[in-house]
């Protein structure tokens, strides 16, 4: 979505070239596709805790493509190929946006959905797979992703509303909030109940704790920027946070190629498959 609207201060925009977000890009698009495919190959990671991840990184991997086609876009306008106004060129960055949005919705999703489960393995351990069957889950992500795709295409759709930009960062904070608060509250019974708790479960909580973190650092300077449209859209000292967009881009793109590095660190299992998909082990497909 293009945030952007002309510098009235002295603060001068800062400038990012296409190669960084296209590097960025192509990297983080192929690292969430290998988590993807490690996902679905390997059986031992056919839960419903590495399912939300692997829709995560799903929604990752869209985000990644969408921006690597829009700088791809860019450098064809660039070099004269492709019209900046046209009708088509239009369409056709209303569908990114759209991907974009989608993305962002859904990397929330699946973090409350992570979070949830998160919660029944630690506190419900005895009743988890009662709860949390393979069809629920299945069942979770098809809402999940349904919701995100036309929330998405509505959003894009009337974003010139202000009332649709107030929705989407108000979605965004009590978004975190409730994330937010869920991991603490986990955390808190976890120090009372700290010996009747695996240490395995705490350990994937935090690794799920550090991804949330990350995707709120990365996020958060985006939104920080819609609202400076919204409170005070001419005001010099607003102008210059603003003049630094494309930064902020840069860091939103970087959430998609940091979870990947994070997964591998903290997953035994995810490491050792990556290690078998990269040496192009002789594995047969699931069923």
């Amino acid at each position: 979505m293009n945030a952007t609207t002309a510098n009235q201060s002295d603060c001068l925009e800062v400038k990012v070239p296409v190669s960084l977000f296209f590097i960025i890009g192509v990297v983080s698009l192929a690292e969430n596709l290998l988590v993807v495919v490690a996902v679905i190959r390997n059986r031992n990671l056919h839960s419903p805790m590495y399912c939300f991840i692997c829709s995560l990184a799903a929604f990752n991997t869209i985000a990644s493509l969408t921006k690597t086609w829009e700088n791809l876009m860019i450098v064809f306008a660039n070099v004269g190929q492709l019209e900046k106004k046209g009708f088509s060129e239009k369409n056709l960055d209303d569908v990114m946006d759209s991907l974009l949005c989608m993305s962002f919705m859904g990397s929330i999703f699946s973090f409350l959905a992570i979070a949830v489960d998160r919660y029944i393995t630690i506190f419900h351990a005895l009743r988890y797979h009662n709860i949390m069957t393979m069809q629920r889950t299945k069942a979770i992500l098809g809402v999940i992703w349904i919701s995100c795709g036309v929330s998405a295409v509505l959003m894009v759709r009337f974003f010139d509303s202000k009332l649709i930009m107030i929705c989407f960062v108000v979605f965004f904070v009590v978004s975190l909030a409730i994330i937010c608060f869920l991991y603490i509250y986990m955390f808190m019974l976890a120090r009372i109940h700290a010996r009747k708790i695996a240490a395995l479960s705490m350990r994937g909580s935090l690794t799920l704790t550090i991804l949330f973190g990350v995707f709120a650092m990365c996020w958060t300077p985006f939104f920080l920027h819609l609202i400076i449209i919204m409170v005070c859209p001419m005001n010099p000292y607003c102008e210059c946070y603003r003049s630094l967009f494309q930064l902020h881009v840069v860091l939103l793109m970087s959430h998609a190629l940091i979870d990947p590095a994070i997964y591998a660190f903290r997953s035994a299992e995810l490491r050792h498959t990556f290690r078998k998909m990269l040496h192009w082990s002789d594995w047969n497909w699931c069923s």
